[in-house]
């Protein structure tokens, strides 16, 4: 059966959010792990000089939109999330995160494995879902402090921005203003997903289906967590 049809079969069932893990999954499969900037995109990044606000802004945001890893992250952060409060609270955490490794990333130009990064940024993935899943209070017998793990992952995931802006020579004019307008872009970025994912995640809990399917639907996740990590190590490993 293929994505799509799985995607036709979760909105008859009022499960949106499986959906979207369907469509990612494929995303895995059709584009092997491309998540990066587009060759265009860095073209015109290597080619541009002096101030380019509004351009690096639709790249930030254009990044963040297409990061799956990213995204899947942020909709295990939020699975169990009800209240505004508490997912602002989480997605600036999130937010400080990466913004702070992706600034000091590629303005000191200090360089990260991306292999690694990435496999961290897969495990990042795995971790939340299996939180969601309820593992840690049942293999450790306490709860970790998720708050202080969504900051840490939100740094890796920022040096994984960077190392993808790394790939390229930008020039020095003008630099700073294009990076952190790049930055607002990604933030940007993530609130137009987020917006979608949370649309569509208060249609499903409007369900009965809801609580049936999480525990299945976050093994999805983390499924799609571990493919991201077992794909950066072996290019680790090859390269």
């Amino acid at each position: 059966m293929s994505a799509f049809r799985h995607c036709a079969w979760s909105f008859k069932l009022h499960q949106p959010l499986v959906c979207i893990i369907f469509v990612l999954l494929a995303l895995l499969g059709v584009d092997a792990m491309a998540h990066g900037v587009a060759e265009g995109d860095g073209a015109f990044m290597e080619q541009s000089a002096g101030w380019n606000l509004l351009p690096f802004t639709y790249l930030g945001a254009k990044h963040m939109v297409t990061g799956y890893d990213h995204l899947l992250f942020l909709f295990g952060v939020i699975f169990f999330l009800y209240r505004v409060k508490d997912i602002g609270i989480y997605v600036t955490l999130f937010a400080v995160g990466h913004s702070v490794t992706l600034l000091y990333g590629v303005l000191s130009e200090t360089h990260v494995n991306p292999y690694i990064v990435d496999a961290i940024i897969g495990l990042s993935v795995v971790y939340k879902s299996l939180d969601n899943m309820g593992a840690f209070r049942r293999m450790l017998g306490y709860q970790p402090n998720t708050k202080a793990a969504v900051l840490i992952f939100g740094f890796f995931h920022g040096f994984g921005l960077a190392t993808k802006l790394q790939d390229y020579t930008l020039s020095e004019d003008g630099l700073v203003p294009n990076i952190l307008a790049f930055n607002v872009g990604v933030e940007i970025g993530q609130l137009l997903a987020l917006s979608a994912i949370l649309i569509a995640m208060s249609v499903w809990r409007t369900s009965d289906s809801f609580m049936k399917h999480a525990f299945v639907t976050n093994g999805v996740v983390m499924t799609a967590g571990f493919v991201l990590m077992g794909y950066q190590a072996t290019g680790y490993f090859v390269n």
